[in-house]
């Protein structure tokens, strides 16, 4: 088994405005299911979770369960809230709600200390109480205040997406060893390629630091395919790091993913 932990859906002209940015004119389009169900056949992926894409609205939730409850592959789902003022509990009335693992906040649009604020994490602090995972999709600088947040909140579980798109290696190696000193703290080997153009020493780094049980491998398709194709995401990746677990066992334990085919029940709270 093959887990994909991070890869996401959109349709063009749905709310994405992100993508109006030139250099994103290659993945300017829609991709669909069908598109995904052919990349995780042709790379031999069993399990996936979907990902929020940035539209950074509660509507974009009823589309991605739809999206989840449609295609076996998709076994869980993080969709967007805000966690100064949470309306996840909204969700549970959504068909497909039981596809819900974690939320995510695009963290890595607001300033450092965003993290410190008493009202997101009183918002986080409510997530963990509902049994559901935070993904960090952050700057490096902002890395030092997950640290801080992370210790804040301890009934939380988070996972840090991209390694915390690293630029600087000497610095991020610091941070990122920091960060792996918290202990409800996960990480995705995703998205690196591109953010440097030598991953190498970037997942050594993590493997050595988190170790594979609090490691997960995630494509960030269709992003990732402005600089490899995804199968080769997942083989370069595969060449660096010996360990299964990094590729089903630990997103399967942190998201809570059922065995294949299982019937899906609602996990959150």
């Amino acid at each position: 088994m093959i887990v994909d932990a991070h890869h996401h859906l959109w349709h063009l002209g749905g709310g994405y405005d992100w993508l109006d940015a030139p250099a994103l004119a290659p993945i300017r389009r829609t991709y669909t299911p069908s598109d995904l169900r052919a990349e995780l056949a042709a790379a031999g992926v069993t399990q996936t979770v979907l990902v929020e894409g940035g539209r950074c609205d509660a509507e974009e939730a009823a589309l991605l369960f739809a999206h989840a409850a449609a295609t076996p592959e998709i076994a869980g789902v993080v969709a967007w809230d805000d966690p100064a003022s949470p309306g996840f509990a909204a969700y549970r009335d959504l068909p497909g709600a039981e596809y819900l693992v974690g939320l995510r906040a695009q963290v890595q649009a607001e300033d450092t200390d965003y993290l410190a604020r008493a009202d997101v994490r009183s918002g986080l602090a409510a997530y963990g109480a509902a049994g559901l995972v935070f993904d960090l999709v952050i700057r490096p600088d902002q890395l030092p205040s997950a640290v801080r947040v992370a210790a804040a909140c301890p009934g939380v579980r988070f996972v840090l997406d991209h390694l915390g798109k690293p630029r600087d290696f000497g610095s991020w190696r610091s941070d990122i060893s920091d960060l792996s000193e918290m202990p409800n703290v996960y990480a995705k080997i995703s998205g690196l390629f591109t953010e440097v153009d030598d991953v190498r020493p970037y997942v050594e780094t993590a493997l050595e630091r988190f170790g594979p049980a609090r490691l997960m491998w995630g494509s960030d398709w269709p992003v990732s395919t402005l600089a490899v194709p995804y199968g080769e995401t997942l083989e370069r990746i595969r060449a660096l790091v010996p360990a299964p677990e990094v590729f089903a066992a630990t997103a399967r334990e942190v998201y809570g993913l059922p065995a294949v085919q299982s019937p899906r029940r609602q996990l959150w709270h």
